[in-house]
């Protein structure tokens, strides 16, 4: 452990984010680690208010984004992620 946060706000954090990510497994299982370390379904429910929050917040932006993709197709295109081939992984666009 770092020594800032502990085990406890470590998965108060990762039900939120859980939620942001819409990963059903994820969400079980730190649903069930959280209420191991003793979190209350008040605390673990606020973790989930503040990860719908943040989903929100994603889906508007992306909505926003998505308006203008026929506008600037070449733009956007080059702000691509490449990837790491030297690691094996793929760029999002393949």
């Amino acid at each position: 452990m770092n020594g800032l946060m502990d085990e406890r706000m470590k998965e108060l954090i990762a039900v939120g984010a859980s939620i942001a990510a819409h990963c059903q497994p994820c969400l079980t299982y730190h649903v069930g680690r959280a209420t191991d370390l003793g979190l209350s379904a008040d605390q673990i429910r606020a973790a989930m208010e503040i990860g719908h929050m943040v989903e929100m917040g994603s889906m508007a932006a992306m909505r926003e984004f998505a308006k203008g993709a026929l506008d600037t197709p070449g733009q956007m295109a080059s702000a691509c992620c490449p990837g790491n081939a030297s690691l094996g992984m793929k760029g999002c666009c393949g």
